[in-house]
């Protein structure tokens, strides 16, 4: 379990290592808030502190990136925004990433709640006053 309070995005980089070192061994990630929480920016903050060597980005119009860190390990990046269906995700193999081994941080997990694995740690981002953000995950 993880919670933390980014008051300014020139903390979110710290808030990032913590929230790494807090889930040493987990691997899948769904992110839930609403749009414009931070879903995305705080992904690209997990991504520069495992040292992804690509450029990240939402994956919206594709619905997943794959990223290489220097280690050459993988990260899926995942947003189910615009699919109508969780049955689209069959379309892709969704299963092949999610058992992979690799990490998967998933975006608008909702859209595809029952094909989640078992394991996987929810992740909530949520706004409050003055543009704080609050992470918590289970």
């Amino acid at each position: 379990m993880f919670r933390a309070e980014i008051k300014s995005l020139s903390e979110i980089n710290n808030i990032a290592v913590k929230f790494i070192q807090a889930h040493p061994a987990d691997r899948i990630f769904a992110f839930y808030g609403e749009m414009g929480a931070g879903k995305t920016t705080f992904i690209k903050a997990l991504c520069e502190e495992m040292k992804v060597l690509d450029y990240v980005t939402s994956p919206t119009f594709a619905l997943i990136n794959e990223y290489k860190t220097e280690s050459n390990q993988t990260i899926f990046h995942f947003d189910f925004y615009r699919i109508k269906d969780p049955s689209e995700a069959f379309d892709f193999g969704y299963e092949d990433y999610f058992y992979s081994g690799d990490y998967c941080f998933i975006e608008w997990p909702e859209l595809i709640e029952t094909l989640l694995p078992s394991i996987v740690v929810k992740v909530t981002i949520r706004e409050i006053e003055n543009g704080r953000r609050i992470i918590e995950s289970l």
